[in-house]
């Protein structure tokens, strides 16, 4: 069981530290690449902790008998994995290499940064609810 509150905290931690590292880099302008491939960088990293402490916390629970916060950090992983495979990063490669080029993708890439960012603040809000209502 410490073990599985350890990647929990884990988990948290690198919720917020992204959602709070994140925020800041919308003023830049979206406009050069290096910002663009910076930002898509951050995402990456963020998705591929996200999926592995997740991961962890969720065999974690089950190892402890908590099937329920298994399933949790499961679908927590699973979520990471589906934007960055499917969602966020592939869309975000597709505008960054039409960014010089037009200001259409500018604006759908701030865009699409915003998007992430919620989303990944509706992940931090939904295990810190589970976390508060459920109880270990």
């Amino acid at each position: 069981m410490v073990i599985a509150l350890i990647a929990t905290v884990v988990l948290l931690v690198w919720m917020g530290f992204f959602m709070m590292g994140s925020l800041p880099l919308l003023v830049l302008k979206h406009d050069t690449p290096l910002d663009s491939r910076f930002i898509r960088g951050l995402f990456n990293v963020y998705y591929v902790a996200v999926m592995l402490t997740a991961s962890a916390a969720a065999l974690s629970y089950t190892w402890a008998g908590k099937p329920a916060f298994a399933l949790g950090m499961a679908l927590i992983a699973a979520w990471a994995f589906a934007l960055r495979r499917w969602i966020i990063i592939p869309r975000m490669d597709m505008l960054r290499h039409t960014i010089p080029a037009a200001d259409t993708s500018i604006f759908r890439f701030r865009r699409l940064h915003v998007a992430g960012m919620m989303l990944n603040v509706a992940q931090l809000a939904t295990v810190a609810w589970a976390l508060t209502r459920l109880g270990l």
